[in-house]
């Protein structure tokens, strides 16, 4: 395994980079790369985590965005996917033996490769799974991260023809049963843009649709009964309220509100006990913000640049809005 980072015509990797793998969680491979700005002073390092079925790769353009700014990206792929090693003898099965391994990756990126080799202040940017890990981990963030940016965070499941209730209940089935790496899904990866749930912004879909076309180790298909049974458990302990007070970290939670992957009330019921957090909706958007059309992007990405890096006056606006501990 080598720790490319491949570029394509309509998706080229943003230069001024290093690459390269770090072990996770028994002894796992884990593909990251940490990418600079050509800013002669650094205004922080944006910890970027990516959701499932993702990319260092896809996220290039954003990384673009981010390092133009003045700002340092470090990013991984999670295990079993993209560049990373696969859990499975069947590699394409999105699969993942426990949660806490996606925890525990998270926490030796941060100690052996963030903080060492990168700069100051830090914050993190997740989308979807990742968010949920974010989520997951940030009552223990608070000494790490300064601001925390979670995008379409994956807190429940729709667009499927069961609900969100009954996979749970199978996927715990088949788990118990010794069967968890069994997909409960079809695979979704050839659907034509037309009925795709993430985007609608059909250039950008192509975009990506040709990365994994030309490198088709990069993809991953459906999740297997033990990846949905994991995360589900830890969807229902991070949307607790016991959980959601412990977070200290200033957040902004970016709603999709037309996003059909994870239902937008099931964000809002998320956002309602955050004390930490404040939603801002992005009307009309679907999944995959960073991969939406240009007037639902732009929306996220100014949220995001008025956020991060902040300033003392937004901190203290935030404290007297109650979002700061």
């Amino acid at each position: 395994m080598t720790p490319t980072l491949h570029s394509t015509p309509d998706n080229p990797i943003p230069g001024n980079h290093t690459a390269g793998f770090f072990e996770g969680v028994g002894n796992c491979k884990i593909r990251y790369a940490v990418f600079k700005s050509d800013a002669p002073v650094a205004k922080g390092t944006v910890v970027l985590l990516q959701g499932r079925n993702e990319s260092i790769e896809k996220y290039a353009e954003t990384i673009g965005e981010l390092t133009a700014r003045g700002l340092w990206v470090a990013t991984f792929d999670w295990r079993g996917q993209a560049g990373s090693e696969r859990l499975l003898k069947q590699p394409r099965r999105g699969h993942v033996r426990r949660f806490s391994d996606y925890e525990r990756d998270l926490n030796i990126f941060l100690e052996k490769i963030v903080l060492p080799d990168t700069r100051l202040p830090f914050f993190m940017l997740a989308h979807s799974m990742g968010a949920l890990v974010a989520l997951s981990q940030a009552p223990m963030l608070a000494s790490r991260i300064d601001r925390l940016a979670i995008a379409a965070p994956f807190v429940a499941l729709g667009g499927q023809k069961v609900g969100h209730g009954m996979i749970s209940f199978m996927a715990a089935v088949f788990s118990v049963c010794g069967l968890g790496f069994l997909p409960l899904m079809r695979d979704r990866s050839s659907l034509p843009f037309s009925q795709n749930l993430l985007t609608s912004d059909a250039k950008r879909f192509a975009r990506n649709k040709a990365l994994t076309d030309m490198h088709p180790e990069l993809a991953l298909g459906p999740p297997t009964a033990r990846w949905l049974h994991e995360t589900f458990k830890a969807i229902k302990r991070i949307a607790s309220r016991e959980h959601l007070t412990r977070i200290r970290v200033p957040t902004i939670v970016l709603a999709p509100t037309q996003d059909r992957l994870v239902p937008h009330l099931a964000v809002e019921n998320l956002a309602r006990n955050f004390r930490a957090g404040h939603m801002i909706p992005i009307d009309g958007a679907r999944h995959e913000l960073f991969q939406e059309a240009d007037h639902y992007r732009a929306q996220a990405i100014a949220a995001i640049e008025a956020f991060i890096p902040g300033s003392t006056a937004d901190m203290a606006m935030m404290e007297d809005e109650g979002l700061s501990a």
